[in-house]
């Protein structure tokens, strides 16, 4: 299993319990042995974005809930190089025109993780062998 990057989806799902298939969760948890999940901080400014248009409540401030969500799963932040910015606007194939998405799509390619995600844009961008997802 390679590591794995949570989509901001799959962060607000798990981190706000709500359901997520099982084989995502066995995922997660088999790669968390060795710290092998990563959150890209780029997240953090999606979380604070949807936060802001009330698309979601946290509770707390955006910084406070996403440090808390790493302490409590502990997953590790990813690296976000100028060469994954550069790389999201240079996909190969059909990539989905969300910014969010190409950057976590880069990361992924960047650093050969598989992204847990139930973004169908994403999904369908992994069906064609670009990059490798895990359903949640």
């Amino acid at each position: 299993m390679p590591s794995l990057l949570l989509d901001t989806c799959a962060i607000i799902w798990i981190g706000q319990g709500a359901k997520v298939r099982q084989s995502a969760l066995e995922a997660v948890a088999e790669s968390s042995i060795d710290d092998r999940v990563f959150v890209s901080p780029f997240s953090a400014w999606e979380l604070s974005l949807l936060s802001a248009r009330n698309r979601l409540g946290l509770g707390m401030g955006v910084d406070d809930w996403f440090g808390a969500f790493q302490k409590r799963t502990g997953v590790t932040l990813a690296p976000l190089p100028v060469s994954v910015l550069v790389a999201a606007h240079q996909l190969p194939g059909t990539p989905p025109n969300d910014p969010a998405d190409r950057i976590l799509i880069a990361t992924a390619r960047q650093f050969g993780h598989a992204i847990v995600t139930r973004d169908r844009r994403i999904l369908d961008y992994g069906d064609t062998g670009l990059v490798q997802t895990v359903v949640c």
